[in-house]
């Protein structure tokens, strides 16, 4: 379900109550993507963002993705834990559309130089724009069904033999297809597709992703040497349609 976000500038898929699938810029809006030199503590990172939006002349509500970096895969329970302070953190700045949060989100844990604490990695803002192609950005999801908690649901649960990270893979692709479809776009207005995973995607890549993934194979696949962020869910990807992205420098 597509909902609007007209404070924002944007309208959102609606999803899971820490996140929402995916958002997409409205008429005269575009999304711009601003990724930290560095993580930082996640409220800290928050107080960075603000100041970037105060700079650009853009409200709080123009927010409209993040991307964090934990220190591990949280539980099952320690990822609500988690999630329940961090909507609460939200609701502080009025970022919620009737109860509904629209910020699409990724959230993923380095398997090499973890951050201490959870920390803000990349944030998505929109700004007014007129005569750039329609930007969207799709949250991060892996092997588990949307609106799903329950780690029985694991596609090929505890199981990472190539049948079944390929099973994994063309489920997560068939996830961010349904979102992809959910906010008017397709494969071939993909410009940033990113695969977060420990296991090696050499093979996926040739056999499951790329054929998938249509023209979007010609801007190249990121891979980060991340783990998702529950503990059994092994392959996560999220994608990027026509976002201009800048680097903040952090102290």
């Amino acid at each position: 379900m597509m909902l609007p976000n007209l404070q924002g500038g944007y309208s959102f898929l609606r999803g899971a109550k820490p996140f929402s699938a995916g958002v997409v810029a409205q008429s005269g809006f575009a999304i711009e993507h601003v990724r930290l030199s560095r993580p930082a503590r996640w409220k800290t990172g928050f107080e960075l963002l603000e100041e970037h939006l105060r700079a650009a002349g853009r409200p709080r509500s123009s927010l409209c993705a993040v991307a964090l970096r934990s220190p591990a895969a949280f539980t099952f329970q320690g990822f609500k834990e988690f999630n329940d302070a961090y909507v609460d953190h939200l609701k502080s700045w009025d970022l919620l559309v009737d109860g509904v949060n629209p910020i699409a989100r990724t959230n993923v844990a380095p398997e090499l130089l973890p951050p201490a604490e959870p920390s803000l990695h990349s944030f998505a803002y929109t700004v007014p724009a007129e005569g750039r192609p329609v930007s969207f950005v799709v949250a991060g999801g892996g092997e588990l069904p949307d609106g799903s908690f329950d780690p029985a649901d694991i596609v090929r649960l505890n199981d990472t033999t190539p049948g079944a990270m390929a099973e994994k893979a063309e489920f997560v692709l068939g996830l961010m297809e349904e979102r992809l479809h959910g906010l008017g776009a397709s494969w071939d207005r993909v410009t940033h597709t990113n695969i977060y995973t420990v296991h090696d995607v050499n093979a996926l890549l040739r056999a499951v992703v790329l054929p998938r993934i249509g023209a979007a194979a010609g801007h190249g696949v990121t891979w980060h040497y991340t783990r998702p962020p529950i503990v059994g869910i092994e392959y996560e990807m999220d994608v990027r349609g026509a976002t201009r992205e800048t680097v903040l420098q952090v102290a």
